[in-house]
C-alpha cells in the first residue's frame, strides 16, 4: 500500500524551523514512538519530500542550506502540498513573485491534492484564486496585505487553522509556529487520532487553543499618501483616552463624518472607532503585561469609564479576558515558567 505523499514546498524565503520541523515530525510518524512509548517497530507512515522550483540547493531565509528532493516538474501528483512560509514584506505586493509555484499549486489541486500553508505561505494559495470567497488564516501582521491584494479572500483574524476552499481542500495556518498545529492535523487526518496523539506526546506539541488573537497587535502604519488621515493618526496616538476621540478627529480633519470614515479606512484598513479601540487595547495589554494594576484602573486609564464595557471589548479584540491575558503574558508569569 502506497504511503500518502506530502510535499513541502520551499524557497529561499522559507525559514528552517518551519521546513525542517515539518519534515522531521511528518517524516517520523511511527518509528519515533517505539523507543519512548513502546510497541512494534514500523516504517514511517508518510512519505515526505522537500520540493522547490528547481532541484538546485539553496540557502533558506535562516541561513541554513536546503537540498530539494524534487523540483516542481518532478511531482505530478501528491496527496498533500504544504506551502511553507514564504516571507514577503507586509507593505509590499506579493504578486508575481512565485508564478511557477502558483501554477504548480493549481495543477496539484486539480489532481486532488490537499493544499496547505503556513504563515505567509497563504499568499501563494490566495494568488491561485482557489481561496476566492473563502476564509484564510495567516500571520496577524498580514491583515492589511490580504485586504489590499486579495480582496476576494475573507481574512480570518482568529483561527490558527482554517479549513476552507471547495470541499475544504485548503488548510491555511497562522504564524510560523502554527506548523505544529498543522502537523498534528495532518497526522490525524491521514494516520488517525492515536498516531496524532502519540506524535504530540513524543514531540511535546500543543495546539494553540486560544487562537491567534491573543498574540496579535494592531498595525498603525502611516505609510500612505493621505496627509489628513496621517495627521489624525499622529494626534490620536496621544489622545485616545479622550471621551469622543472619533468626533475630535473628524473636527480636526475638516471633513464630514462619512468622507472621513471612508478616507480613514482606505488609508489605514480600519474604521476610525476600530482604530481607537485598537490603540486603547494595545495600551491596556502593555499594562497587564508589566504590572499588577487593577483592571478597573487600567480601564479608566485607557479611556473606558465602564470596566464591564472595557472587558467586553478586550475579550472581543484579544480573544481572552483581561485576567486570562495577564496570566498568560505577564512578565512575572513568563519569568517563573
Amino acid at each position: 500500500m502506497n504511503k500518502p505523499l506530502i510535499c513541502l514546498l520551499a524557497s529561499p524565503d522559507t525559514t528552517a524551523s518551519v521546513l525542517y520541523g515539518l519534515y522531521d515530525v511528518l517524516g517520523n510518524v511511527g518509528p519515533d514512538y517505539v523507543e519512548m512509548l513502546g510497541g512494534i517497530a514500523t516504517d514511517s507512515m508518510l512519505e515526505v519530500k522537500i520540493v522547490a522550483r528547481t532541484p538546485e540547493p539553496f540557502i533558506c531565509l535562516s541561513g541554513i542550506p536546503v537540498q530539494p528532493q524534487a523540483s516542481l516538474d518532478d511531482i505530478e501528483r501528491a496527496d498533500v502540498v504544504v506551502v511553507c512560509d514564504m516571507y514577503t514584506p507586509i507593505d509590499q505586493s506579493p504578486l508575481g513573485k512565485y508564478t511557477p509555484e502558483v501554477q504548480w499549486l493549481k495543477r496539484m489541486h486539480a489532481r486532488d491534492a490537499l493544499l496547505c500553508s503556513v504563515c505567509s505561505g497563504a499568499t501563494l494559495l490566495a494568488e491561485t484564486g482557489l481561496l476566492n470567497g473563502y476564509e484564510v488564516s495567516s500571520h496577524w501582521a498580514y491583515r492589511n496585505l490580504f485586504q489590499e491584494y486579495f480582496p476576494q479572500v475573507k481574512w480570518a483574524p482568529e483561527p490558527i487553522l482554517n479549513l476552507s476552499g471547495e470541499n475544504r481542500r485548503m488548510v491555511t495556518s497562522a504564524g510560523v509556529t502554527s506548523w505544529q498545529d498543522l502537523a498534528i492535523y495532518l497526522v490525524e487526518r491521514f494516520c488517525g487520532l492515536s498516531n496524532a496523539t502519540n506524535t504530540a506526546r513524543v514531540y511535546l506539541l500543543a495546539r494553540h487553543d486560544d487562537g491567534q488573537l491573543p498574540y496579535s497587535s494592531m498595525s498603525c502604519s502611516t505609510r500612505h499618501n493621505d496627509a489628513v488621515v496621517r495627521d489624525c493618526q499622529d494626534w490620536i496616538e496621544g489622545n485616545y483616552k479622550c471621551s469622543n476621540p472619533v468626533s475630535e478627529m473628524i473636527d480636526r480633519s475638516g471633513l464630514n463624518s462619512r468622507t472621513f470614515a471612508r478616507r480613514f479606512r482606505s488609508a489605514t484598513g480600519y474604521q476610525p472607532i476600530e482604530y481607537v479601540q485598537g490603540l486603547r487595547i494595545e495600551a491596556a495589554k502593555q499594562m497587564l503585561e508589566s504590572d499588577a494594576t487593577s483592571v478597573e484602573v487600567i480601564s479608566s486609564s485607557v479611556g473606558y469609564d465602564d470596566p464591564a464595557s472595557f472587558r467586553r471589548i478586550f475579550k472581543r479584540k484579544v480573544g481572552l479576558t483581561p485576567a486570562r491575558y495577564r496570566k498568560k503574558f505577564s512578565h512575572s508569569t513568563i519569568q517563573s515558567r
